[in-house]
């Protein structure tokens, strides 16, 4: 317990110094374009595969339950509110940490197990403008931006499920989706993605920067980014949506 309430301590200082050092961060756009880039649009193909099968299996199963009630018309509302409000979010979190995560970590340690981190603060470059904040807050840009789309592609996967396969009437689907879903719904699919994207990033700059300067170093800080990661992005998830629902 007292390991625990360290680790998260340290994180929580290094936390103030990455924020410290993002504002001279945003000044070069450049490298956190190049960020987004690497986090986000290199993601994009297994966050859009995962969309398209999750959405066909939220529509084969929301099918098959609504079925039960005799309520099949509402196959679009449901999909939508899973993806939107859990789902979209919680997925591409786990997606984003086993993926753009694990990559980070593993760069930044094999920048700090090679040298090149104390090579940047001997120049006096500071490490933590030039490599740590850029990531970070590319990470957070990307969060989002990769849980919107995993969620356009679930609608259509269990558009495509429900529609095409079980028989659902089209207009129904589209406007009862539309007639139910507000902006609180999407709202809070938006603060979801934006927390996990903060969490993710941070566990992945902080396990790669302080990682020891041995390849097993590197090994074990790339799993604890992603087994961290995932329990916090799932404990989070507990809080946020007691607190919208509370709200």
């Amino acid at each position: 317990m007292t390991d625990t309430l360290s680790k998260l301590g340290k994180v929580a200082l290094f936390l103030g110094q990455v924020l410290r050092a993002s504002a001279p961060a945003l000044l070069r756009p450049r490298l956190i374009a190049q960020q987004v880039y690497n986090c986000g649009a290199r993601s994009l193909v297994i966050i859009m595969l995962c969309g398209l099968f999750v959405g066909m299996v939220l529509g084969l199963q929301g099918y098959d339950l609504l079925a039960r009630f005799g309520s099949e018309s509402a196959l679009g509302v449901a999909a939508t509110l899973g993806l939107l409000k859990e789902l979209g979010p919680v997925v591409t979190a786990l997606l984003f940490a086993g993926r753009a995560g694990t990559s980070l970590t593993s760069e930044i340690g094999l920048m700090r197990a090679t040298d090149q981190l104390t090579a940047m603060q001997m120049m006096a470059v500071d490490p933590l403008r030039r490599v740590i904040a850029p990531r970070f807050i590319g990470g957070i840009i990307a969060m989002p931006l990769l849980a919107a789309v995993f969620n356009v592609i679930g609608i259509f996967g269990a558009q495509l499920v429900g529609v095409t396969l079980m028989g659902v009437d089209q207009g129904t689907f589209w406007s009862q989706m539309q007639g139910a879903v507000g902006l609180r719904d999407v709202s809070e699919g938006i603060v979801k993605s934006i927390a996990f994207g903060v969490i993710c990033s941070l566990l992945a700059v902080y396990e790669g920067y302080h990682t020891e300067p041995t390849a097993a170093g590197v090994g074990l800080a790339t799993t604890r980014t992603v087994v961290a990661s995932s329990v916090m992005t799932l404990i989070v998830d507990y809080m946020l949506t007691a607190a919208f629902l509370k709200g």
